[in-house]
């Protein structure tokens, strides 16, 4: 609830009227208090500003938003003209924007190539969800009814809302077993009845390996296998190798841990599981983890039941998909797609192929998510012009400088481009390299209907507190008013984002203000869809190619996949070893070690938040993190300096020292210092330690093209110079820097 005082938001307190219901969960929440202080800092990007000198140079001019929009609108049909529309590529981030606006101007433009990290996020779990249930499942965790619940590879604690974990917690505190599988031993093992410290790269033998022993020792469901699922017996002879003895041996998980976490989840009366980013960002390995945890799910029937798992509901109100228009996409945007050839399904093809299938049941998935362009094949094609030029970029509240994988090669491959447009809230290293920097309007000053990808039934959201600040714009009116430059009139009808969310919102029967009274909109799910009766009477089934559980999958086949979930091991672990992702040169006094690069840390996200000088003071310095035993063989204690090398490249952090396996580390990403210059050459010190001065985004997996961020063969050693963030430890009063223009 915010306070408004002269235009000006004085005030904010939790509104336990409005979702998410909880004064205690809004007060557990470290970044909503700072957005009263954002709306006038400093550093804000309040104005369009053009570049006036060399690029990444920190020359600006401010220019009002009809000379910005004008001349970018030129200079997009000049490029479209020689290069056709595909010449133009967008990023986006993060859900502090609204997504489909983006996507509707992209595919009216002509262009398919939107980019993001959706491969090493969500698609990866939403395909091998739609290909096996016939739409997306997500957990149902009901205290007293689920009894077991396993967490795989995510630690809400620091990466979810508060929300959940505070749910997570009372759960933990309750009658039900929490089973955490993580490399570390995080807030949520801590509290965990089992944890499962899994040696990264090797998860997909670990679910072959619970498997088996579900199987094995009579765990199954046998009339809702019977009944419900295709292929049993041949997922079952793939698995008999795995005993737990066998998946014990590369995963490093003892043997009777692997048995307990199967029984716990095989008896259970209805048992859960949460997976996160740790495995959607092991590259090929990836869609053989998810593919098993479907299996795992099935075969003890936890498959839309109450407690355990519940297949989605299609949205009642317009999909994320026809916000999109994405059906309506400009001649040629579909030939142009640099995902064909390479990437089956997380192509237009394989979409097609899933679409057929879902809407059988009247679920349409949506498509610019699962046929975004892969990052590598966007930078490929601004590097070599091959297999056609990108030379337009437009950056949507996202910083891929930090948050793409080989952040040299993507600073080589943004800083060569015709035009680079970055909507913002204040400089940073990718702003500082754009053409244009467009001021983007911040939480208080939009509206949010957030529609979980437009997978689900459900929506929360409500207004915005005050109109934008300034000559901020939201992104609907950024897009909007270059459309309506570029020939899309009849993309945009509605001339805001509130009348588009209450277009959206309409078939609900539920208008914006009554939306916005609660700020949720989630009808109770049905269970047990798949028993409801269809078109002829009988049951529906699922929307899959035999209408049922596809264990041995009828679908991935036509793609190259497999029918199977296969023991598929990457990094240090794999084929070939420390090799495998490039040999790493050792360094004295130094050991090899299996580098992770995903764990979130509150209260940053991504790169955003180091401008705020609490949380700076909280968490002062980027971190290395170790087991005990590993400090002491590196004859390091906390805050020491260390360099760790990957064949890509190198960063520094100070080391901290938890309980983790000892064969691994895990580094922070995202970290840079907003309150320095963040032009060429200093791009705000984000070179010192930048997590991704380690990773490829090279794609490595067949099917969706998923590069790998965990998993990855590294050294690390003591450094012997000083760095800046020590500095910070000792004096953690951060300055601010004026905004300059």
């Amino acid at each position: 609830m915010a306070t408004v005082e002269e235009g000006r938001v004085t005030r904010l307190r939790p509104d336990p009227a409005r979702y998410p219901y909880g004064a205690s969960v809004m007060a557990s929440c470290k970044r909503w208090p700072m957005n009263v202080g954002a709306l006038d800092a400093p550093d804000r990007v309040n104005y369009p500003l053009r570049r006036v000198g060399e690029r990444g140079s920190g020359r600006w001019e401010r220019v009002s938003w009809d000379e910005a929009l004008d001349d970018i609108a030129a200079r997009l049909s000049a490029l479209a003209e020689e290069h056709g529309p595909a010449t133009l590529a967008s990023a986006i981030g993060g859900p502090h924007c609204s997504f489909w606006p983006l996507h509707r101007f992209m595919s009216r433009f002509g262009s398919p190539n939107n980019m993001g990290i959706g491969q090493i996020c969500w698609n990866p779990r939403i395909w091998m969800d739609m290909v096996t249930f016939g739409w997306t499942v997500e957990a149902d965790i009901v205290p007293g009814l689920t009894e077991c619940l396993v967490l795989w590879g995510t630690n809400p604690a620091q990466s979810d809302n508060s929300a959940f974990w505070g749910h997570i917690q009372s759960y933990a505190a309750g009658e039900g077993s929490l089973v955490v599988i993580d490399p570390r031993k995080t807030e949520a093992a801590e509290i965990a009845d089992l944890w499962l410290p899994v040696r990264p790269g090797t998860d997909a033998v670990l679910a072959l390996g619970l498997l088996n022993a579900i199987i094995s020792e009579g765990l199954c469901d046998e009339s809702f296998v019977e009944a419900w699922c295709h292929g049993f017996d041949e997922l079952a002879r793939c698995v008999a190798p795995w005993t737990p003895e066998e998946a014990s041996r590369v995963c490093g998980v003892d043997a009777d841990d692997i048995r307990r976490a199967a029984r716990l989840f095989g008896s259970a009366r209805a048992a859960a599981l949460v997976s996160g980013r740790g495995i959607d960002q092991l590259g090929r390995a990836v869609p053989h983890v998810h593919r098993a945890i479907c299996c795992l799910r099935a075969i003890t029937g936890n498959v839309d039941v109450p407690g355990s798992c519940l297949l989605a509901e299609a949205p009642d109100f317009i999909s994320e998909q026809a916000m999109e228009q994405s059906d309506a996409m400009a001649p040629g945007c579909r030939t142009a797609s640099l995902n064909a050839g390479r990437t089956p399904l997380q192509s237009f093809e394989g979409y097609d192929a899933l679409r057929a299938l879902t809407e059988r049941h009247g679920r349409t998935p949506p498509m610019r998510y699962l046929t975004s362009a892969l990052p590598d094949y966007v930078l490929t094609a601004m590097e070599t012009g091959e297999p056609y030029p990108v030379r337009a970029l437009i950056v949507n509240a996202t910083n891929p400088l930090l948050t793409y994988g080989d952040s040299a090669r993507v600073r080589r491959a943004l800083a060569g481009l015709d035009l680079l447009v970055v909507l913002e809230y204040r400089m940073t290293p990718t702003a500082a390299l754009a053409d244009y920097v467009l001021p983007a309007a911040g939480a208080l000053e939009r509206p949010v209907l957030q529609v979980h990808g437009g997978v689900a039934n459900a929506a929360y959201g409500g207004p915005a507190a005050v109109a934008p600040l300034y000559e901020r714009k939201r992104d609907y009116d950024v897009f909007r008013d270059l459309g309506l430059r570029l020939g899309q009139e009849d993309a945009w009808p509605e001339e805001t984002l509130e009348e588009a969310f209450a277009a959206s919102l309409a078939p609900t029967g539920l208008s914006w203000d009554e939306f916005c009274a609660t700020g949720l909109y989630w009808p109770a799910p049905t269970p047990r869809k798949h028993e409801l009766p269809g078109a002829d009477g009988a049951p529906r089934g699922f929307a899959t190619t035999t209408g049922k559980i596809e264990l041995a999958s009828e679908f991935l086949p036509r793609f190259g996949g497999s029918r199977v979930p296969e023991p598929i091991v990457v990094g240090a672990s794999g084929p070939g070893g420390r090799a495998a992702f490039g040999e790493v040169a050792p360094r004295d006094g130094g050991l090899p070690l299996t580098l992770i690069t995903g764990a979130r840390r509150q209260p940053y996200n991504g790169s955003m938040y180091f401008e705020n000088p609490r949380f700076r003071k909280a968490c002062p310095a980027p971190q290395a993190t170790v087991s005990p035993a590993t400090a002491a063989v590196l004859g390091l204690g906390v805050g020491d300096p260390v360099e760790v090398r990957t064949a890509v490249g190198t960063a520094r952090f100070l080391l901290e020292v938890a309980p983790m396996r000892d064969d691994v580390v895990s580094v922070d990403y995202g970290w840079w210092r907003p309150e320095e210059d963040a032009s060429a050459p200093h791009f705000g010190a984000m070179d010192e330690s930048n997590a991704n001065h380690l990773t490829s985004c090279t794609a490595e997996e067949p099917l969706i093209g998923t590069w790998r961020y965990n998993a990855i063969p590294c050294h690390i050693a003591p450094f012997a110079g000083r760095l800046s963030w020590q500095d910070d430890r000792e004096d953690t009063t951060i300055p601010r820097k004026d905004e300059t223009a």
